[in-house]
């Protein structure tokens, strides 16, 4: 994150977790923008910040971007359903293929009560190289899969932690790493012992 960012959140002059809600994210040249309120004590007033981080998103941001992209798939009406899996459902090889072409870049949240809800904003790259930007239709939560809603709050996790300093790894950093065979040394460990995220499914279908 850029220095010029303060880390959002508990600081030794203020220990209480900040809340923070999320309006608008996106990601563009693998760097963070998002607009958000703070609300840095209990009965603090909420605050509201646009910031950019300075430093690449963090691989676990960018796999919750990808995992919205057959839903927006769905919403666009770029893609039937026939190539589109069910909620939960893991992508085949075709399916694999035909969203390949497709990104998710951002989400901004809106409405209020039973209208709050939310846009997917995102890309299609085109045969001749071009790209075709992509909107969807506003989607009240009502109307969103559990699944989507599922996938929707690990977004929100996902921007909320690299808000609070969470980005990609620096390589340069490695060379201040502990020689083979330190007590530190973790050469032989696994980057991330995480599984992956299954794979995601279409939106619930709404009655005509």
């Amino acid at each position: 994150m850029s220095e010029s960012i303060p880390a959002y959140g508990p600081t030794p002059d203020r220990p209480i977790r900040s809340r923070i809600q999320l309006l608008k994210a996106k990601v563009k040249d693998e760097r963070l923008t998002a607009t958000f309120t703070e609300q840095p004590g209990v009965e603090a007033p909420a605050d509201t910040h646009t910031v950019t981080c300075g430093s690449l998103v963090h691989p676990d941001l960018s796999r919750a971007f990808s995992h919205l992209v057959p839903h927006l798939c769905l919403l666009t009406d770029q893609l039937p359903t026939t190539l589109l899996p069910d909620d939960g459902d893991k992508l085949d090889d075709v399916q694999e293929a035909c969203i390949a072409p497709f990104a998710v870049t951002g989400i901004t949240y809106g409405g209020s009560g039973e209208r709050a809800g939310f846009t997917l904003i995102g890309t299609r790259e085109l045969a001749n190289g071009h790209q075709l930007n992509l909107t969807a239709p506003f989607l009240t939560n009502d109307e969103a899969s559990t699944h989507l809603t599922s996938l929707l709050r690990a977004l929100d996790t996902e921007v909320e932690a690299a808000l609070r300093g969470k980005c990609a790894p620096n390589p340069q950093l490695d060379l201040f790493a502990p020689e083979a065979g330190g007590a530190d040394n973790h050469d032989d460990e696994p980057a991330d012992d995480l599984p992956a995220p299954r794979r995601r499914g279409r939106l619930r279908q709404q009655p005509a």
